[in-house]
């Protein structure tokens, strides 16, 4: 039996040092979004030297944000619906991967929206420019966790191997806890859809997650 081709590399998606540029400033303050979603939005750190998802160093002091599905890059404006601030970002990570949010932003970004010091906001997300399709294409898996315990991350991965023999199955340490990730064969969405509704979980969450 032919065994599957290894996932190929996500390739590394570059944003302007502090997240985002003079030209982004403009765009949005000349533009009308192409996409708005509202939801509550919170902020996370992570530890020093730890790549975010588009394979840049984190950066506590940039104008970024995690989100789930968006491609990687998006140019969004933030606006606390309580408070009325607003900025603009780039998505250049992965998350939340809590049930009911829609946003992890560094602390420079959760600073200039009003988040920060109230911890979880109810939010407007405004996608204002994206460098790939939103609705079709990109490149997705189903990430599940977070498991306070490796060998139940470990005995998922055992499980989940056996199920989908086509897939790539992985385990990695998170902050204090442990996820195990399928990526589909080719990362196709419509596969990666389907897994997460055939999940039936004893323990974690899962959740379907866009990786270019």
């Amino acid at each position: 039996m032919d065994r599957p081709l290894p996932p190929t590399r996500i390739p590394r998606t570059t944003l302007p040092p502090d997240g985002v540029s003079e030209d982004d400033l403009m765009f949005v303050a000349h533009h009308r979004p192409i996409l708005t979603e509202v939801g509550l939005a919170t902020w996370y750190t992570a530890a020093r030297g730890r790549k975010s998802a588009n394979g840049q160093l984190f950066d506590d002091h940039a104008l970024t944000a995690a989100h789930l599905t968006l491609p990687m890059g998006s140019l969004v404006k933030v606006t606390n619906l309580k408070t009325g601030e607003s900025s603009a970002m780039r998505i250049s990570d992965r998350g939340p991967f809590v049930d009911g949010r829609i946003l992890d932003l560094t602390i420079a970004s959760a600073k200039a929206t009003g988040v920060y010091r109230a911890g979880l906001v109810r939010v407007r997300l405004d996608v204002y420019r994206a460098p790939k399709p939103i609705d079709s294409g990109g490149r997705w898996c189903v990430q599940i966790g977070a498991f306070k315990e490796e060998h139940t991350a470990l005995k998922l991965k055992k499980q989940l191997l056996k199920k989908y023999p086509g897939a790539n199955v992985i385990d990695f340490p998170g902050e204090n806890s442990y996820w195990v990730r399928i990526r589909p064969e080719g990362d196709d969405r419509e596969q990666a859809e389907a897994i997460s509704r055939r999940l039936r979980l004893n323990e974690g969450e899962a959740f379907l997650t866009r990786l270019d």
